[in-house]
């Protein structure tokens, strides 16, 4: 905790147009609405802001932790003694979220919503990212993990990822060197932070990119618990299977421990149906992790990141 007061301090004096943030709550943070504070963040602008947080860090010996939407991530209740960095801006204009046209593809800032990166798409007549407009990250944290829905994820898409490593030093990736598999990339380990990545789309036809947004849209809202906080899915495909139709087999639909619940909806949602803690939805996983490998031999791996 020491080391965090004296890089709050650092940062103040070096870096004074650095928004830094002490014992931020981390409910405000997570789609989950869970978790306890956090000793400090920074919510950089622009990858300069990024780049003195990360040398002002790597100079005390800190390990930042690198948060995008924080819609796959649970944080304790308690809360956690770390140095999380979060791109942010408050406006269009902030370098980190910004979306623009490079080069003949179409840019944006790790900071930036993928609703937004949609609509922005939309806007510009392209098609490719049709199926992003529902998932609730940001582009850094879907380039991440490889984000992805409705037969569309990220590396189908992405020519290029920017990203800072912890000593603040950039470097681009092209697609082939990003590593991205199901849910995972090169970035996930966590030693990136995503600064900017571009996007390789085609010309379309807005009206038939709106519908197919539209559709998405309505299917999303049919069979997901959207009126709930929650992560989206909670587990990882297992290979052969899906991990809503286990849980469902399990007869573990409406299964509840404190404020969380296995959405009656969709079963691969653990939700937050009013009052949850961390700890209530880590319980409600391990049971349903523990019935699931009982019942039938598979065993669930979690999508959500726990932060420790």
């Amino acid at each position: 905790m020491e080391d965090l007061h004296r890089l709050a301090g650092r940062l103040r004096r070096e870096c004074p147009e650095l928004e830094l943030r002490e014992n931020e709550l981390m409910a405000k943070y997570t789609t989950f609405r869970v978790g306890g504070p956090a000793a400090l963040m920074a919510l950089p602008k622009t990858e300069e802001e990024a780049q003195a947080a990360l040398r002002a860090a790597r100079k005390l010996g800190v390990e930042p932790f690198f948060l995008g939407n924080g819609s796959n991530l649970l944080v304790p209740d308690e809360g956690v003694d770390r140095f999380l960095i979060k791109p942010a801006g408050r406006y269009s204009v902030d370098p980190l979220n910004r979306v623009w046209e490079a080069d003949g593809t179409l840019a944006a800032g790790g900071a930036v919503l993928l609703s937004r990166l949609a609509a922005a798409a939309l806007d510009m007549g392209l098609t490719g990212l049709e199926f992003a407009g529902g998932i609730p990250g940001s582009v850094g944290g879907a380039a991440t993990m490889n984000a992805g829905a409705y037969d569309g994820e990220m590396a189908q898409v992405v020519a290029s990822v920017t990203a800072l490593d912890r000593t603040g030093e950039c470097r681009v990736f092209q697609p082939e060197e990003c590593g991205f598999g199901y849910r995972r990339s090169a970035f996930s380990p966590g030693d990136w932070l995503i600064t900017q990545v571009r996007f390789r789309l085609t010309p379309g036809d807005p009206a038939s990119i709106r519908a197919r947004m539209d559709d998405l849209t309505a299917r999303r809202k049919e069979k997901q618990p959207l009126e709930f906080p929650s992560a989206g899915s909670t587990f990882k495909r297992p290979p052969g299977h899906f991990a809503a139709a286990l849980i469902d087999q399990c007869g573990l639909k409406g299964l509840t421990v404190g404020g969380a619940q296995v959405s009656e909806k969709h079963a691969g949602f653990l939700i937050n149906r009013g009052g949850a803690t961390c700890a209530d939805i880590l319980e409600l996983i391990d049971r349903v992790r523990e019935e699931v490998l009982r019942q039938t031999g598979v065993e669930l791996e979690l999508e959500v990141r726990v932060l420790q």
